[in-house]
């Protein structure tokens, strides 16, 4: 069952709860001070997960949430409120820039963890003035309980490779969330993935195929363009929806370039196509 709660910055010492056991996947939790980046670290099974400056939110040291960061800053009038929905908490680095960049924003995160939201906010207060609701639940199962409810970006960060949830990585699901977004929305989905690349690719066709099915152009790629020419573990940012047929397209395409980081590679849906249908990815047609 969903709970749901507006979490905003508190009178608490950073670190102050530093691990907690998360029920659903049975793993321990830790914020741990980044010696080497500096700032915080989540660290999930022993795993590093996300990283947060609390001096400067801003600031964003992995290289996928900066991508997405970059693409937030373009779609949008700079300064500007936007409703966000962002399924998969993390440390919740992307809700923390985007408070800090466009103040006033409505945003929502949807955690299935629910050790995981109080850990973070508690260890890692939220800037204050943050408008952030709260659901515990499944991803899909609480998407679609927001019925009529619509958001400006939906930013989907779950996706580790064969392990990642199956029902999160449909074209039904893509639909259902597309279904969610303004008619000048946008999808920001995070999928990493092994050397082979499988189930990036897989996940390409998937959104490729919800794409065209709700009229919208294809999907672009964000990434670090050696994981588009050497095989390595690596992460790939997908864009999807309405918002990409702004006839400003180009230029946010050359300001994400710019932006990093580098080298970076964007990708326009003929060219991401064109990227993985040797991995399984369809020709369009």
């Amino acid at each position: 069952m969903a709970h749901n709660g507006l979490m905003t910055s508190r009178n608490l010492v950073p670190g102050a709860q530093r691990s907690a056991q998360l029920s659903f996947s049975d793993q321990p939790a830790w914020i741990v001070m980044d010696e080497v980046s500096g700032g915080w670290a989540l660290q999930i099974g022993g795993v590093e997960q996300s990283h947060v400056d609390l001096e400067d939110p801003t600031r964003i040291v992995h290289e996928y949430l900066r991508r997405m960061a970059n693409v937030l800053d373009e779609a949008w009038p700079h300064g500007q409120p936007l409703r966000v929905a962002h399924l998969g908490a993390g440390a919740l680095t992307l809700a923390r820039y985007v408070q800090a960049t466009r103040p006033g924003s409505a945003q929502v995160v949807i955690e299935i963890e629910r050790e995981l939201p109080t850990l973070v906010m508690t260890a890692l207060p939220m800037p204050g003035g943050t408008d952030l609701e709260v659901v515990i639940g499944d991803a899909r199962e609480e998407l679609a309980a927001m019925e009529g409810r619509r958001f400006d970006a939906i930013v989907l960060d779950v996706f580790s490779g064969e392990e990642s949830p199956a029902h999160l990585a449909a074209k039904d699901f893509y639909l259902e969330a597309f279904s969610h977004l303004e008619g000048d929305g946008m999808l920001l989905v995070n999928v990493g993935d092994d050397a082979g690349q499988r189930f990036l690719a897989a996940q390409v066709r998937e959104l490729e195929e919800a794409a065209a099915q709700a009229g919208h152009s294809g999907v672009w790629t964000l990434t670090h363009a050696s994981l588009l020419s050497t095989p390595a573990d690596g992460n790939m940012v997908l864009l999807a929806g309405g918002a990409l047929s702004s006839p400003q397209i180009e230029q946010w395409r050359s300001a994400w370039l710019q932006a990093g980081p580098h080298p970076a590679a964007v990708l326009d849906p003929a060219e991401t196509i064109e990227a993985f249908e040797g991995r399984g990815c369809p020709q369009s047609g």
